[in-house]
């Protein structure tokens, strides 16, 4: 690592303690209506037993699925896309689309069903959203969806459950 960027990973990483400090707009935030949930009490050797292997590295580790490997990618019954960490539902399948990035994409998710935060693991910021129930990870949110919102919430396949209607 040169002086360069060693000063821009300095400085990438005191903004966003900065920011998080602040309580700036798009970190998650503790509060709410799921403030007191039992799920956010579980142990990770607890999340450990009751995920399959690659959703605990999803929900609890923020880890991304390889693309194009989620069955819910063909899913196209009317339903709702749940969280599979704690079944807190987060998307209606009126809101899925084909994205064609390989995870199964939402314009919109359900009031109140999702935190966010800034993430900044690739070196430019992205925003985070996570379960507001459980707070597993779920995916990444980008603003190059279709209309009406123009949002792309990219979603981990692992990450959630589908209830047929």
């Amino acid at each position: 690592m040169n002086a360069t960027t060693d000063r821009l990973d300095r400085r990438r990483f005191l903004m966003g303690s900065a920011l998080a400090i602040a309580g700036a707009p798009g970190f998650a935030r503790a509060a709410g209506p799921y403030e007191d949930s039992p799920w956010r009490r579980l142990s990770d050797a607890e999340w450990k037993k009751r995920l399959s292997g690659p959703a605990y590295q999803v929900l609890r580790h923020e880890a991304t699925e390889r693309p194009f490997t989620s069955p819910l990618l063909k899913e196209h019954r009317k339903g709702v896309f749940a969280c599979a960490g704690c079944d807190l539902p987060l998307f209606r399948s009126d809101w899925k689309f084909e994205s064609g990035t390989g995870w199964p994409s939402f314009y919109t998710a359900i009031k109140g069903a999702l935190g966010k935060k800034t993430d900044f693991k690739i070196g430019v910021p992205r925003t985070e959203y996570h379960c507001a129930r459980c707070l597993g990870h779920q995916g990444h949110v980008f603003e190059d969806g279709p209309r009406p919102t123009g949002l792309r919430y990219c979603n981990n396949g692992v990450a959630l459950k589908f209830a047929p209607a």
